[in-house]
Formats: structure tokens, C-alpha cells, sequence
């Protein structure tokens, strides 16, 4: 979080207090996507209370639990992304699925109290063979459900049937390109046709069910290669049948394949090259402001939580989650005190936190900006409402 977002953040709180007390409603924008969320219990309303706290003070022990959650499904993938590290082969944890007994167990402590779940990692989400469970869980929580893919299993009848039976609230599909040469550039091995077919029969099915869910996002990250079809993306993804276009800065990993292959990357038009900017860490981390380690922390699909997920490797872990550990007992413990204050006090000292794809941007959302392409979705998307 840039240092001016959160001044921001705490010159609105009578605002947003209001409503959160008044009203049960909270109004944000989740990367370029604004989300409203309705009805909130009064644990939800406590946790969202306490967790301004932190903007305030960043609490070795934080005031409240998370307020977003990432869930990695499954840390392996069919593609061979440059700079991600599935894709190099740089992360050293076993290929795993998660365990839908974990994921509930953790949803039945953090669940009551976050506002938005991201279901993926460091691996392709689509490909759990129990991807239903995870969805028709996560939608028992007055929470935004976010699901991400390369999109090359989503024509599959079994995909198509989870998704549109326990629909989340946005499905982003990842298409950095407008023909299979330019996507397969960055997706090394992908294919337009089993996004496209997918999105197809998701809005057909979605339609002829009178649903409004799952809002189809296509998201597009500029780059060297693909800067040309930027003016295209917009009648591309309206004319497949997308609801949302978010136009997208490339981010990096914490390895020197990663950061050089960026650097190779990166586009040259000047919206969207500012991550590609290798600056002094002291300069970058003056206006950054962490917030990962206090409310958004990812528990990898083996059990592992980790208190950023730019830590792939689990080089810092808050501890594993089992039968026999409560999440409170990560989230609070001695553990997560050591590793938030190594990451608020000796930053530097961290591979990762060095490597910050965060720190070197303008804001604290990856997507520079978003168009709606569909007049049907009523903007915020309401949860719960």
C-alpha cells in the first residue's frame, strides 16, 4: 500500500464506519474491481473495525483476523509462465492439491470474518479435481469469491458445471494476447481456443439460467511483445463475450530469471512500465507501506501459511495448519510476531521484500485500469445483498 493510499484510507474511516455500523454495507475496489459488501454479520463488522486499526498501527500481534485470504488450491500447472515460478521451476515445494478438510477448517475460524477469498497461487486452480467443494464452501461466507485461470481446461463439462453450479463472484481469465502466437509468447504452451469455447458456454449457461454470476473478467497484462493489440483488447473481449476487461502491469517473482526475464519483457509505453523500474530499495520502500503480513496472508495447498505470497518457497512461514493447530494459533502466535517484524523492521534483510513487485508501483492495484463491458452487472458487484 502506497503511503498516500493509506492517509487515504484513514481520512474515510467516519465515512466508512457509517456504513459499516450503520448500514452492515462496505463499499472497496479489489483491483480495479468494486465490490459491495451487504448484510455483515457483527463479526464481520468487528474484524473489518479492528483491522483499520492496523493502517494505524502496525501491531506486531494485528487487532483483528485477515480481511483477505488467498487459497492455493494447487501448486502446479500445464504452463510454463517466464516469470512465475511454477513455471521456471524455481519453487522447491512438492506438487500438491489441497485438501478440501483443510480449506473448510480454515474457512470455519477466517471465514465469518473476510471479505473477499482469492482461490489460486502458484499453480492453476482449474485443475483440482474437487474444484466444486471449494466453491460451493467458499459461497457459505458473505465474502467475494475470486477465481483466476489460464484458461486451458475451462471448456472441460466438469469445469463448466462447478462454476456455474456455486458460481464466485468474478472469474478472471488470463489472455495476454489476442491470437495464440502473442498469448503463447508469456503462457508458453497455452491455447486461445479452450478459454474462448469455455467463456463462451459459461455466459450461455449463465444466461439461460437468469444467473449474473460469475462476472467474466478478461485480464491482460501489457508487455513488449503484445503492446500493439491494446487498442483491440476492448472489442476482443466484448466480442467473446467477457463482462470486464482489466488492463494489467507484469509483475516479477523473487529470483534473477524472474527479474531478468521482466526486464525482457517489459513494454515501453509509460503507463505500464513502472514496474519494470529497478530502483533502490530505499527509494522504493519510502512511500510503501506493507500491509500483507496484517490482513492478507495465503495458506498454501499443503497447509503452510505464509504472511505474503510473493513468498513461494515458504521461506517465513507463520506455521502449517493441521488437525491438531487452530488458525488463530498461526495468525497470533509467537511465530507470526518474528515474521511481521522482520518484514516491517528489516525489510531488507528479505529476498522477497527486496524483490517487491508491490513497492515499485504507483498504487497498491496490479491492474492499471478496468472497463465493464456489460450494462446487465450492477457496479459495486453485492455480496450478500
Amino acid at each position: 500500500m502506497k503511503a498516500i493510499e493509506r492517509i487515504r484510507g484513514i481520512c474515510r474511516a467516519p465515512q466508512l464506519l457509517a456504513g459499516v455500523v450503520l448500514g452492515g454495507r462496505y463499499d472497496f475496489i479489489y483491483d480495479q474491481m468494486p465490490i459491495r459488501i451487504c448484510r455483515m454479520s457483527r463479526t464481520q463488522r468487528l474484524n473489518l473495525l479492528r483491522s483499520g486499526c492496523n493502517l494505524i498501527c502496525r501491531r506486531l500481534q494485528p487487532w483483528s483476523y485477515p480481511l483477505h485470504m488467498q487459497f492455493e488450491l494447487v501448486n502446479y500447472c500445464q504452463l510454463r509462465c517466464p516469470v512465475c515460478p511454477t513455471g521456471t521451476r524455481e519453487m522447491k515445494r512438492r506438487p500438491r492439491n489441497m485438501d478440501p478438510a483443510l480449506f473448510k477448517q480454515a474457512l470455519k475460524e477466517a471465514g465469518p470474518r473476510l471479505i473477499t477469498m482469492s482461490l489460486w497461487g502458484w499453480g492453476e486452480s482449474l485443475l483440482h479435481p474437487e474444484l466444486a467443494v471449494f466453491l460451493s464452501e467458499a459461497r457459505r461466507y458473505n465474502a467475494a469469491v475470486l477465481l483466476s485461470t489460464n484458461g486451458q481446461n475451462l471448456n472441460c463439462d466438469e469445469v463448466i458445471k462447478a462454476i456455474i453450479e456455486h458460481p464466485p463472484t468474478f472469474l478472471i481469465v488470463a489472455l495476454d494476447g489476442l491470437t495464440n502466437e502473442s498469448n503463447s509468447r508469456f503462457r508458453v504452451g497455452a491455447k486461445m481456443e479452450p478459454a474462448l469455447q469455455g467463456v463462451e458456454q459459461l455466459m450461455k449457461e449463465r444466461n439461460r439460467r437468469g444467473q449474473d454470476r460469475p462476472v467474466l473478467q478478461m485480464r491482460f497484462i501489457v508487455m513488449k511483445h503484445n503492446q500493439r493489440e491494446l487498442p483491440e483488447a476492448e472489442d476482443f473481449a466484448r466480442s467473446h463475450g467477457f463482462d470486464m476487461l482489466s488492463i494489467r502491469i507484469l509483475s516479477l517473482i523473487d529470483s534473477d530469471s524472474g527479474i531478468r526475464s521482466k526486464l525482457e519483457l517489459t513494454t515501453d509505453l509509460a503507463d505500464f512500465n513502472r514496474a519494470g523500474k529497478r530502483q533502490d530499495i530505499s527509494s522504493k520502500r519510502k512511500n510503501y507501506i506493507c500491509m500483507q503480513p496484517f490482513w492478507y496472508p495465503s495458506l498454501f495447498a499443503d497447509g503452510t501459511l505464509v504472511a505474503c505470497e510473493q513468498d513461494f518457497n515458504a521461506q517465513l512461514p507463520l506455521g502449517v495448519l493441521d488437525e491438531r493447530t487452530r488458525f488463530a494459533d498461526l495468525w497470533f502466535g509467537r511465530q507470526s510476531i518474528h515474521v511481521r517484524r522482520q518484514i516491517r523492521d528489516a525489510y531488507h534483510t528479505i529476498s522477497f521484500c527486496r524483490n517487491c513487485p508491490a513497492s515499485d508501483r504507483d498504487r497498491t492495484d496490479t491492474s492499471a485500469w478496468a472497463i465493464w463491458l456489460r450494462k446487465g452487472i450492477r457496479q459495486p458487484v453485492s455480496i450478500g445483498g
